[in-house]
């Protein structure tokens, strides 16, 4: 599991137009790095479109943003559409980053037991460094929760 401090583990994952995005690429710049469950579920939709709303926001402060999820990039590339999201989806299939990260856990609904992404996000800093880590996020409020974060 990663903590506030150290290096972020670099990766490279297909976007959702299939071209290989390294988090080393975005040396220089900070970058949120957000962990989803699954493409158009309501949770997931909300996070997504407030990062999109707010992506202006973002931009100003020299702010990337990445999704991860374990879709397909087929599924990513339906989803950006539909949505309009202006920023890269990565897709995880083999959930490698997702574990690196240490989001890839034992979750329980309804009372089944099952594996799956926690929604987690992660700000790193220009330098490559783990500035803050949100664990359990709230999708409806998150992305504002972030540009305070930055702010900070």
């Amino acid at each position: 599991m990663v903590e506030e401090g150290q290096l972020a583990p670099d990766f490279a994952l297909p976007d959702e137009a299939g071209h290989t995005v390294r988090l080393s690429d975005f040396r220089g710049k900070t970058v949120v790095l957000y962990f989803y469950p699954k493409d158009n579920t309501p949770g997931c939709t909300t996070e997504a479109c407030e990062f999109r709303d707010d992506y202006a926001l973002f931009g100003k402060r020299d702010v990337a943003i990445l999704g991860v999820s374990p879709d397909s990039t087929a599924s990513h590339a339906r989803f950006a559409t539909k949505y309009g999201l202006p920023f890269p989806l990565l897709a995880d299939p083999d959930r490698a980053v997702a574990k690196a990260y240490g989001v890839w856990k034992e979750r329980s609904a309804y009372g089944k037991l099952f594996w799956g992404i926690e929604r987690t996000t992660v700000v790193i800093d220009p330098s490559g460094r783990i500035r803050r880590i949100f664990r359990r996020v709230r999708p409806r409020g998150h992305s504002a929760e972030v540009l305070e974060a930055l702010s900070a």
